[in-house]
């Protein structure tokens, strides 16, 4: 998925098109019924990365995914079009409860330290390191061409979803400021930067030190590049 899905774009239409459908419950449900939907949401798509890495995308059906979750093939269904959307659909889930989690962060809190809090709350405990077999059999599954189109899909709204928590956060609009989009894929870009080094180290290394540094290199690169008077103005 690496170097393809970095070359592709999602047209902008399309993703605004793909955001406002209803999507399942990565956020925080507040009812029993929707919390098990979530929790089952979950446990599919963790069932089918799992099983992914064990035995090979191409030898994973949609019923052993299913029978690994606990649940019958018509509730699959019910959730999922397919495996690799249900593998993706941890990407995405994740990129949703970031939104969420910035819309939560304190009022004053600067923005920057809003996105990075965010952002590192949803990769798990800092020391963490991946064992070095299961880490490359993820490499395997997430840079399989199959899943190119479903990775662009997710990325994509993802992104927006993103840049409306960033636009509401600073009580603005995607429909008339470009700036939420525009650090929404700066910092959609950091996260995958780091997320690549991750799946490429030898020997494995936990990932949210690479992501707070990612999002470090980002906010210090934009300083050092840009001059204290840009000279950029409205002219044209």
């Amino acid at each position: 998925m690496l170097d393809t899905v970095i070359s592709a774009r999602v047209t902008t239409s399309a993703v605004e098109q793909l955001a406002r459908q209803p999507v399942g419950c990565p956020h925080e449900p507040s009812g029993l019924r929707e919390r098990k939907k979530a929790a089952t949401r979950q446990a599919l798509g963790q069932a089918a990365m799992r099983l992914a890495v064990e035995r090979g995308l191409e030898n994973v059906l949609v019923e052993d995914i299913a029978e690994a979750a606990g649940v019958s093939t018509r509730t699959f269904n019910n959730y999922f079009a397919s495996k690799y959307e249900a593998i993706c659909a941890l990407q995405q889930d994740r990129a949703i409860r970031i939104g969420e989690t910035l819309r939560a962060r304190p009022a004053g809190e600067p923005l920057w330290e809003s996105v990075t809090q965010a952002v590192l709350s949803q990769f798990g405990p800092a020391s963490h390191t991946p064992d070095k077999e299961w880490i490359a059999g993820i490499r395997l599954v997430v840079t399989s061409p199959a899943l190119v189109g479903e990775h662009l899909k997710v990325h994509g709204l993802a992104q927006y979803h993103f840049a409306a928590a960033v636009a509401e956060r600073l009580g603005t609009s995607l429909e008339t400021d470009m700036f939420p989009r525009i650090m929404a894929g700066a910092v959609s870009a950091a996260m995958q930067a780091a997320m690549e080094h991750w799946l490429r180290s030898d020997p494995p290394v936990p990932l949210v030190p690479l992501m707070r540094q990612a999002l470090r290199e980002l906010a210090e690169g934009m300083r050092s590049v840009l001059p204290a008077e840009s000279g950029l103005d409205d002219s044209g």
